[in-house]
This record gives C-alpha cells, structure tokens and sequence, in this order.
C-alpha cells in the first residue's frame, strides 16, 4: 500500500474569509455573503462566512433562501483579491515544502507531500499541519482545515469528512480508519469523486454505502464501469496509488486539446453532443499526427451565475486511437463528477501522447476491421481536407443544439 505522509489542506469559506480579512471583519462572529448584488433576490451566494454557515445558510444555494430572521451583508466577489489570496498562500506552503511535492488543486485547495521533510523539521505530520495553519493564519488572517492520510485520497476525505468540524480543524486518517470511517459514510456523494448521477448509478446496484462499495465484486464493477469501476473499489477500500508526482509528470506530457465556450447553457441532456463533436475535431489530429493517446481528459465549467466546475484525467487500459473507446471514458468522468448545474465550458484532452506504431488487438474487433475502420477515418479526413469541414457532416450536426456548423466556419473560435 502506499505510505506517505499527505497533507490536503483547505482554506474555510474561502472568498468570504478573504472579504472579511480585507475588512477586519471575524468570519466566525460576522455574517457577510459573497454574492452579485445585481442579480437580486436570485443571486447565488458563491461563499458565506462559517458564522452563517453555523445558522443553516448554505453556499451555492440563492439569496431569496436565507430565512428573513437573519441579518447579513452582501459584497460583490472580487476574483482578482481571491487569486492575488490564494497566492499569498502559496507562497506561504512553499516556505515548507518543494514545488515538486505541492499540487494546488483549486484556487483554496492544496495536497502537499511531507514525508521526506519531517526529519528536517523533526516534527511529526500533524506538528507540521499544525505549524503551517497557524502560519497561514497569522500571516493571512485566513483560517484553514487540514486532512492527514498516507494517501491523497484518505488525506482529502479526512479533510472533506472531519476534519472541518473537529475544534482545530485537523483529523489525521490511517489505514486502519478504513472500516471504521470510511466504510460507514452514506449517501456515496458524500465521499470525494463520486458525483450525484454515478451515485444513482451505483444505488441500482443496491450500492448505498461505502461498505456496499467496498465489498462488492471488483471483476463486476470494472465490467459496468470500465476503469473507474477498478478505480470506485480502491478508493472504497482506502486505497490510492497515485502520487503528486504523478500530476507533475502528466502536466508535463506532450498533448493536444480542445475547449469550447457555449452559447447557451447545456446540461446532462444534450451535452453529450457537444462532447462527441469535439472529439471529432481531437481524432483528426490524432490520426494526422499518427499518434495514440494513454490518458484522456475532461473538463466542464459551469455557468457565472454557479461559478466552479471540475476537471479530471483518466489513463486508458492500452493506448489508443478509437473514437468510441476515447468517448465512453469521457461520458464516464462525465457522469462521476457532474453536479446537474448548466454548463458554459467543454474542454478536452489527450495526452501521454505515443508513436502508432502498431495495433492493440483485443476480443471484440478484428484486425480486418480495424483496418477498414483507420481507412474509413481517412478518407473522411481527406474530404474534408480538399471541400472544407463542413463538405461531410453527422446528422446530428443538424441538430438544434448542435455548434458543428458554426465552429467549422471559423479560425481559432472566431469568424473568419
């Protein structure tokens, strides 16, 4: 199993915490939202201090929500105060720690890797969590929570779970905390990297607790769910073999990559569509580049009026350059992590990019046909090559919802 000593630390209520900050104001004793006062009674409270949060008020829920018997103050967000924040903070880790062993995972969240550092400080992990919060603290006036595991995903669930009710706003998790912790956590979205559509889907299976997940047939899940359903037992077992270095190393990868900005707003509904037109747009670049893909890439934002969205990699069983394959591991993460909020952004990525230099058999398709498949693709290619994007199009391109037409007419996202 893998032993380190992870750190996943999370800065509390962030965009309100810094507002009250700018302003000498006590988050814990002072109740401030942070909300687009244009927008009215319907605004979305993007943060409220932990002192709302202690009287029911929930982030990401509308102003028209909050019970009238309570009293509070709106500010409009200020990004530009939040990012210039969330360095600050940053700068602050690395007084700790190298670059290699940070990965910041949003503009509030960190996982750091302290294990080759605590003889150097002779302290013991939660000395070092500790000593870095009060830190953040004094030199920020921003309080933080902090999850302690052996892995990234124990030291992020410690976090999300526990840590932010206990006192000092630190729980440290090890491997025997496993089936006293993590087991009994109910409903499954509860738990990090399972979204409210996969909860659904898991629930079908009589699947409603992480116990459930735990101890149902590994074999079953991979086949219902590919790689992720291999990825759902682990991380139900407490069990994480990646590491911050990792991300690093993926980061640095060749790849290529395709986002798109919608002019409406999508959903679960019809944004598969989208997703299937962008990667067309992928698959042709693969094959002029003659190149397989090992790991795929999805990320969604959503609308300004919820803020936030996600993004998420996941490494394929065998390199590849088919379409289907490709697509099926992106409505995957697709259906993992999203949270039924309109959707305004799509970007995709392929990367650990390699040479096609020969073909992957496997039980389901022939060579034959992969051949007439390669060929299929390139002939399509060349047409569009010689008469224009739009000389061959899908039927579904006709479609209402459909950006096809419109994108092929343009260089680089604008009119040509």
């Amino acid at each position: 199993m893998n032993q380190r000593n992870i750190l996943c630390i999370d800065l509390k209520s962030f965009f309100a915490s810094c507002e009250c900050a700018e302003r000498g104001l006590d988050p814990f004793t002072y109740p401030l939202v942070v909300a687009n006062k244009k927008q009215g009674q319907g605004a979305i409270t993007l943060a409220v201090t932990p002192y709302l949060k202690k009287q029911g008020v929930k982030s990401r829920g509308r102003i028209y929500e909050i019970p009238k018997n309570i009293k509070y103050d709106i500010v409009n967000p200020r990004m530009s105060l939040y990012l210039q924040k969330s360095k600050e903070v940053v700068s602050i880790y690395l007084d700790y720690v190298s670059a290699d062993d940070l990965h910041v995972y949003s503009i509030d969240e960190v996982f750091m890797d302290v294990t080759d550092y605590l003889k150097l400080y002779k302290m013991s992990d939660y000395e070092l969590a500790q000593t870095i919060m009060k830190d953040i603290f004094n030199k920020t006036s921003l309080t933080a929570t902090c999850g302690i595991g052996p892995n990234l995903l124990l030291a992020k669930i410690a976090m999300d779970t526990e840590a932010k009710k206990n006192e000092n706003g630190i729980a440290k998790w090890t491997y025997e905390d496993v089936s006293t912790k993590l087991w009994p956590i109910s409903p499954l979205s509860e738990v990090w990297g399972i979204g409210s559509r996969l909860e659904k889907r898991l629930n079908n299976l009589n699947i409603y607790s992480i116990f459930d997940l735990a101890h149902y047939p590994k074999n079953q899940l991979k086949n219902k769910f590919g790689v992720i359903g291999e990825e759902l037992w682990n991380h139900a077992n407490g069990l994480d073999y990646s590491r911050i270095q990792d991300y690093k190393k993926k980061a640095k990868e060749k790849s290529i990559s395709h986002s798109q900005v919608l002019f409406k707003d999508y959903n679960a509904n019809n944004i598969h569509l989208i997703i299937e037109e962008m990667l067309d747009v992928l698959g042709k670049r693969l094959r002029e580049n003659n190149k397989l893909t090992g790991c795929v890439g999805l990320g969604i934002s959503y609308s300004k009026k919820v803020g936030g969205g996600f993004y998420h990699m996941l490494k394929l069983d065998n390199p590849t350059d088919n379409m289907p394959t490709i697509l099926k591991t992106l409505f995957l993460i697709f259906d993992r992590y999203y949270e039924n909020y309109p959707i305004r952004k799509v970007s995709l990525v392929l990367s650990n990019l390699s040479e096609k230099k020969a073909v992957q058999l496997n039980l389901f398709n022939s060579a034959e046909q992969m051949h007439k498949d390669d060929s299929f693709n390139q002939t399509i290619d060349e047409i569009k090559e010689k008469y224009g994007k739009n000389s061959l199009l899908k039927a579904t391109s006709l479609l209402e919802d459909s950006t096809a037409i419109s994108r092929n007419g343009k260089i680089g996202g604008h009119n040509a």
